[in-house]
């Protein structure tokens, strides 16, 4: 019988984050690098000790392996998430929905990325398949509005989202590159720490620390609610998905952010619909369950 795990760890990790949108558009007033540190360093914390566990493997990393690992806590850690969070301190000019931009396009940037790094074969099917995937999650998101309707901000809170886009489509990739040598446990830890660490030296010599200490009740509880579910748990549960099946295929399963994202933003704030957002959804559903059963022949 079909291990189908490692895709429902990728689909939870994005339905988690669908969530941590609401939880980061709370925090829009506050510094995005502050929050980015505290909750690296809180799930850090958790993960301690896998690392005391691992010094040996830790040890053995090769130069390679090494690069692959800063990468992802740089980029995926601090620049990804800042990019990010700062997308959706514009929380007065845009949708929580039109934030997921980034889940539209980041396949592209992972794909790609896939392909030349890691070797792996994309068939004309699978080809097919993501294409439709991209198209559906961007009428889930936009429905038929055009780009020519935004506002500014609109326009600015979507090129941070862009930026984000590459920086955790590049993550992806790189991420599945350390999994070849690490196992998803020490690359989870080893991200968490780094990314603390390097946030904690650009806080200490660009932000007022006394920013820190002036947090409401409510907003470090954000942050804990973040950091120890729709941060460091969802990327546990990420990255061991991404360590069984390829970086190509793994970043479209994350098109479950913008779906489960459209589902909340309807549920919670009682948006309707549109047709066009129905009709993406459908064939984002149905692109995704083709390509869980032609993964094998695809790559």
């Amino acid at each position: 019988m079909r291990n189908y795990l490692p895709q429902l760890a990728i689909i939870t990790a994005a339905i988690l984050w669908s969530f941590d949108g609401f939880l980061r558009q709370s925090l829009y007033n506050v510094p995005s690098l502050i929050i980015v540190a505290i909750e690296h360093i809180f799930g850090a914390v958790l993960f301690i000790p896998f690392i005391f566990k691992a010094r040996k493997e830790i040890n053995n990393i090769n130069q390679r392996t090494w690069v692959s690992v800063f990468w992802i806590s740089i980029c995926g850690g601090i620049l990804g998430t800042f990019f990010y969070t700062s997308a959706l301190s514009y929380v007065n000019y845009i949708n929580l929905s039109v934030v997921v931009l980034l889940q539209k396009l980041q396949p592209l940037f992972a794909i790609s990325l896939a392909s030349v790094i890691l070797k792996e074969k994309l068939s004309k099917k699978f080809l097919l398949l993501a294409t439709i995937a991209i198209i559906g999650s961007f009428l889930v998101t936009f429905g038929l509005q055009p780009i020519a309707e935004w506002e500014d901000k609109t326009i600015i809170a979507s090129l941070f989202a862009l930026l984000a886009a590459f920086s955790w489509g590049s993550s992806t990739v790189l991420g599945k590159h350390a999994l070849k040598k690490l196992s998803f446990q020490i690359v989870t830890s080893l991200r968490l720490i780094i990314t603390s660490i390097v946030c904690l030296f650009i806080i200490a010599g660009s932000y007022d620390l006394h920013i820190i200490t002036e947090l409401t009740k409510s907003q470090w509880l954000s942050i804990f609610i973040i950091s120890i579910s729709t941060g460091s748990v969802a990327l546990f549960i990420y990255y061991y998905g991404l360590k069984k099946i390829p970086a190509s295929h793994t970043t479209l399963y994350e098109l479950f952010w913008p779906l489960s994202a459209m589902f909340i933003d309807w549920f919670y704030r009682s948006k309707t619909l549109e047709t066009a957002q129905i009709i993406g959804a459908i064939l984002l559903l149905y692109s995704i369950i083709l390509l869980s059963r032609d993964e094998k022949k695809s790559v």
